[in-house]
């Protein structure tokens, strides 16, 4: 495209702008997050008896935190279909993040959507929630660096914490099973601040927090993320668009 035709149009400019090394760049913030819940998924994992090999293809066939962590935690004494079905359901909220993020992305086939969707996680999420706030459509080069970086940190992250996990007996000890909760509380702070709804958002927390556990004492932990997850973000969008 010509060069000044690229400078008049802001849109195209900023679009210009999101390369592969740019998504590289904008997922490092988040690095610590990876490496800290990788780590710890990685010890949790050693300690319950997978190989570094079988930790591996666990980060990388599964690639989901909240999944692994119960995957190590059932892997002893639960039967592959339950935990199959246990990690299905938790992970459900996928849905729902690529159907949030789907509107920025209707310039791409479903197939380069796919792509894109395999590598898609909660802090990659965030990243790109907050780059849509101010443009109106994301590149793909740039998710993809973004996914791409988030995927091989995660990757090394499990690892380490496969190998040095032979000298952490008793994780609860250090707080590492502590160490998921931690992570999406502190998404959820730095999405509020960047917001700046901070009384909204934090009614709506408050209520997803009540109604996960209401369900979950009543029908399950699973049960109660999933309902939570369903109807604090439908009750949001309402008061988004019932204030504008």
């Amino acid at each position: 495209m010509h060069e000044e035709q690229i400078r008049l149009n802001p849109r195209i400019e900023a679009e210009s702008e999101d390369t592969f090394l740019q998504g590289v760049k904008d997922c490092i913030p988040t690095l610590l997050g990876y490496w800290s819940i990788g780590f710890a998924a990685g010890v949790i994992e050693q300690t319950a008896g997978l190989s570094v090999a079988e930790i591996a293809l666990l980060s990388l066939l599964l690639y989901a935190g909240s999944a692994q962590f119960i995957a190590a935690g059932m892997i002893a004494s639960s039967p592959p279909s339950v935990i199959v079905i246990t990690i299905f359901f938790v992970n459900l909220r996928h849905l729902l993040l690529s159907a949030a993020l789907s509107p920025y992305l209707r310039h791409l086939s479903p197939l380069r959507n796919m792509g894109i969707g395999a590598l898609l996680t909660d802090e990659t999420f965030g990243v790109a929630m907050n780059k849509a706030l101010v443009q109106p459509r994301l590149s793909e080069r740039w998710m993809h660096g973004l996914n791409v970086a988030a995927y091989l940190n995660w990757l090394f992250a499990n690892l380490a914490g496969a190998y040095l996990g032979r000298w952490i007996t008793d994780p609860e000890r250090f707080g590492l099973d502590y160490a998921l909760p931690a992570m999406f509380i502190g998404l959820l702070v730095l999405m509020t601040v960047s917001r700046k709804q901070v009384a909204m958002d934090s009614a709506v927390a408050v209520l997803a927090a009540l109604i996960a556990i209401a369900v979950s004492l009543s029908l399950g932990g699973s049960w109660g993320v999933i309902a939570a997850t369903v109807t604090a973000s439908a009750i949001g969008v309402v008061i988004e668009r019932w204030k504008r």
